[in-house]
């Protein structure tokens, strides 16, 4: 299958939920009025779009509706897609990568939501394109990270930089610099630990690392992305305004799409938060980490 297609494949589950139900409800409805509305919103939430976005959709609906004087119900999901079209914009935001020197990128997020996986993809993909990479295991955290980490690094080909489980993770981000400077690399990635991001230690240690980054590359980290885990809905809303608030977040990696009907999650970062989703996964394999096209996010949900 071609992209699109695997794209429409791995949301299928988020479509039948959003749209597939949208579509049940207007279709058996007679007229356009308040209790279709409650179901329309109730479809939206619990599809996960969220409650705030879900409520402006609604209302937007009924603006649109009274605006047009639109009396066919059959008519809404197609302003529904172009609000979320609206809200999702239709620019591609691309990884800025330095190109005359040290990009370096910090990737944070909460344990278990694909992190060092994504690391590993991620490493590979520009690896691919001939960038010369580096790993830092920063989760100094926990050994078993540490561990995946290096054999993320021995199946792509990447040095990995690490010390022993309770380091300093500030300590792995600096000497991982130096490693790159003296091996020519051209992107360093480093790893950080993922305990609940309620607790403010971990972003007091988050906060420290990119100090000493920025100390030892000024104006790093070039980006600094959190991975969120599509199948846990709202909760990665709120881990993003929480690791938003620390590290200043620059974009957006959202795993597991193809495992959850609770995809609409998407529309709610877009609006609540002003942080581009960069990058979507939507497969086990390493070509199924895709820059995140907003346009054809909206058109894979929306095709049947």
């Amino acid at each position: 299958m071609g992209w699109f297609d695997r794209l429409k494949s791995g949301l299928s589950r988020t479509r039948e939920g959003l749209v597939g139900r949208i579509t049940s409800i207007v279709t058996g409805a007679g007229r356009i009025d308040e209790d279709l509305y409650d179901e329309l919103e109730e479809t939206l939430i619990q599809a996960d779009v969220g409650v705030e976005t879900s409520l402006h959709l609604v209302e937007h609906l009924r603006k649109a509706v009274a605006r047009e004087r639109i009396s066919d119900p059959e008519q809404l999901p197609g302003l529904l897609k172009d609000r979320i079209r609206e809200i999702m914009g239709q620019e591609t935001a691309p990884l800025n990568l330095q190109s005359g020197g040290l990009t370096v990128m910090m990737v944070v997020g909460v344990n278990g939501v694909g992190k060092t996986t994504t690391i590993g993809k991620l490493a590979q993909q520009l690896k691919e394109e001939g960038r010369r990479v580096l790993l830092a295991a920063g989760d100094t955290f926990r050994a078993a990270a540490i561990d995946q980490l290096e054999v993320w690094g021995q199946r792509t080909g990447v040095d990995v930089i690490r010390h022993q489980e309770g380091a300093d993770p500030a300590a792995v981000a600096f000497d991982a610099i130096a490693a790159a400077r003296s091996r020519g690399a051209d992107v360093v990635i480093v790893d950080t630990a993922g305990r609940l991001h309620t607790k403010s230690n971990l972003m007091e240690e988050l906060k420290k690392v990119r100090r000493v980054i920025d100390r030892e590359v000024p104006g790093a980290p070039h980006e600094t992305l959190l991975v969120l885990d599509a199948t846990t809905g709202q909760n990665a809303v709120q881990q993003a305004k929480a690791f938003s608030s620390a590290v200043d977040v620059s974009g957006i990696v959202l795993t597991k799409l193809d495992s959850t009907a609770k995809g609409g999650v998407v529309i709610a970062i877009a609006r609540e938060l002003n942080i581009p989703v960069k990058i979507i996964g939507i497969g086990e394999k390493a070509e199924d980490l895709r820059p995140f096209n907003p346009g054809e996010f909206v058109d894979a949900l929306f095709t049947r």
